[in-house]
């Protein structure tokens, strides 16, 4: 089962795209999330937890990995969106240009102004779920990463054109969990922040 985690609140100003900006922490609330969100995840017994690069991911990793004897693998693949010269705008700004429209209802058609394209986004992150996988046949794995790539592999496993992926939510510190036990993608949880208590394992029975 792969559980693809969104990172928390990172600490920057609403209304601006921050892409791959370095040196973008966690904000306070974002912290204490976190270990909430490594809290409901305390019950699951993961292989291993593989994260994008950038800080606010790998913050968010830091307390799932906590106690758990495992290191967070570092996958470039995984990182934020290539918004190239959108970086660091406003989202005021960028609505006004011709390619926002694009973005919100054509992205298999978008590629930024010094970026990446939307379908390229979305094929890497799909290859990097797709080799974790080929690692791990068994047992689950924790991918923290970012919206808009979690949303364009998440429509990739279900199955919609690329042209409806704006459509899906992720939230901040949240899980979408697909399982591939059966051969095929199966959604579980979308944007879920609920108790994952059915993953305790259950205590063996004593023989009489």
């Amino acid at each position: 089962m792969v559980f693809l985690i969104r990172h928390a609140r990172a600490e920057y100003r609403p209304g601006r795209l921050y892409g791959r900006t370095p040196g973008v922490h966690l904000a306070a609330d974002g912290v204490e999330d976190a270990k909430r969100l490594a809290e409901r995840l305390e019950p699951v017994r993961f292989n291993a937890i593989y994260s994008s690069p950038l800080e606010r991911c790998r913050e968010t990793a830091e307390p799932i990995a906590a106690g758990r004897g495992l290191q967070i693998q570092t996958v470039e693949r995984l990182e934020e969106v290539e918004y190239g010269s959108w970086q660091g705008k406003s989202f005021k700004t960028l609505a006004r240009t011709k390619m926002w429209r694009t973005v919100q209802l054509h992205p298999s058609q978008a590629t930024f102004p010094g970026g990446e394209s939307m379908r390229a986004m979305q094929a890497r992150g799909v290859d990097a779920i797709e080799e974790i996988r080929r690692r791990h046949k068994r047992g689950c794995v924790a991918v923290v990463s970012h919206a808009d790539l979690l949303k364009a592999v998440a429509a990739h496993y279900l199955g919609l054109h690329f042209d409806l992926f704006q459509r899906i939510v992720i939230s901040p510190a949240s899980v979408t969990l697909f399982s591939f036990g059966e051969g095929f993608p199966r959604l579980v949880r979308l944007s879920d922040s609920g108790s994952y208590e059915e993953f305790r394992p259950k205590p063996k029975r004593k023989s009489t």
